[in-house]
């Protein structure tokens, strides 16, 4: 009975730490996106947006364009709406981009999107599609930046928006509160930055008199046309839904195999310790 109520409470323990809402380099909130894992027509428009919007200038070198076959697209569909003039039906999902121009142009080297789902979780917390669906939509105009953009989960990010028609205007606000250096001693300031949908900075600053609370740093974002915002959030639901789908196709099943062996497991278990039972009776 005591070994039982460990092994309840190590799993209660687990559910709890998974259940932390984790935070990105930047701090910003990693938000939950919709699960449509198992929605076939959400997962085509997110293969739709990725070839349209991602395969540019990412690639995806482990996945093969027939492989979205499994998501209830035919080859036929495939080579009609999904396919560049020199590709096949069983190609992978490269890109003509060389490494060298991709370095001269973003200064990097986008990363391959097969797994970065996968790359992207946190243990025990948000999974890949989480923090993929809470970066593509926390992209901001930002005219201080090379790109013209900036991103509140990924700060510096070199990455322009690509999705940025779909989504429509946004404007930022920055607060920050800190300490800082007023009139030759040290006191707490807030800075409040407003940036408009074209990206153009508007700062002001306080003093906080008698401020007791911690340094903090929060940043929103405001879409300017709610309607285009609504539409933009499923579609990148749909696009990391995708990604999450591409970075493990049998996911799914994978789980469905898993739920019958804990099944059998606890099963076993009952059998094996009415068995245990009937052995050990007679013996004292």
């Amino acid at each position: 009975m005591t070994m039982i109520k460990k092994i309840l409470g190590a799993l209660a323990l687990t559910l709890s730490i998974g259940g932390v809402t984790h935070a990105a380099d930047g701090g910003y909130p990693i938000e939950s996106a919709p699960n449509r894992i198992t929605d076939l027509a959400a997962l085509q428009n997110g293969a739709k947006l990725f070839v349209n919007y991602c395969l540019n200038c990412h690639s995806a070198n482990s996945m093969r364009y027939n492989k979205l076959t499994d998501l209830g697209i035919t080859e036929e569909e495939i080579k009609k709406n999904l396919l560049f003039s020199s590709d096949k039906v069983g190609s992978l999902m490269s890109i003509a981009m060389s490494p060298a121009d991709s370095n001269k142009w973003f200064g990097t080297t986008p990363p391959d999107l097969s797994v970065i789902a996968r790359a992207k979780s946190v243990n025990l917390g948000a999974s890949g599609t989480d923090y993929i669906y809470t970066y593509l939509r926390t992209f901001y105009r930002d005219t201080a930046r090379p790109t013209g953009w900036d991103n509140l989960v990924f700060p510096s990010v070199g990455m322009p928006h690509a999705m940025w028609q779909a989504q429509g205007p946004v404007t930022t606000q920055r607060v920050k509160v800190a300490q800082q250096s007023v009139d030759g001693s040290e006191q707490w300031v807030r800075t409040t930055t407003n940036i408009d949908e074209h990206g153009f900075h508007d700062v002001k600053t306080e003093v906080l008199n008698g401020y007791t609370g911690p340094a903090t740093e929060t940043a929103t974002l405001t879409p300017l046309d709610p309607q285009r915002q609504a539409q933009f959030d499923s579609d990148v639901a749909d696009l990391s839904n995708f990604l999450g789908w591409m970075a493990e196709p049998v996911q799914t099943l994978r789980k469905q195999i898993g739920a019958g062996v804990m099944v059998f497991l606890f099963l076993f278990f009952f059998v094996a310790w009415r068995l245990n039972k009937v052995y050990w009776k007679d013996i004292k």
